[in-house]
């Protein structure tokens, strides 16, 4: 079973978050990031918002551009 979109807006937006958050800590724009990812700046910030599911490899290679564990990208306890 599938969970509906729904069902996934609070896991998408702490991943955006902490995307976000890892982004900022390292002075990098979401322009420097979209252009590090091969993605464009609208997906970064639809990511960022938690409007879209990425696949594991951009947010793999975003936690390697942003010199962030990925695990602590992925966690999903209480910041």
């Amino acid at each position: 079973m599938t969970p509906s979109p729904d069902t996934n807006q609070p896991i998408l937006r702490r991943l955006g978050l902490r995307i976000r958050d890892a982004r900022r800590s390292r002075h990098m724009t979401q322009v420097e990031l979209a252009q590090t990812l091969g993605i464009s700046v609208a997906y970064v910030s639809l990511i960022e918002r938690g409007r879209r599911n990425p696949p594991f490899t951009t947010v793999a290679l975003a936690a390697q551009a942003l010199d962030a564990p990925l695990g602590k990208l992925m966690d999903q306890s209480d910041r």
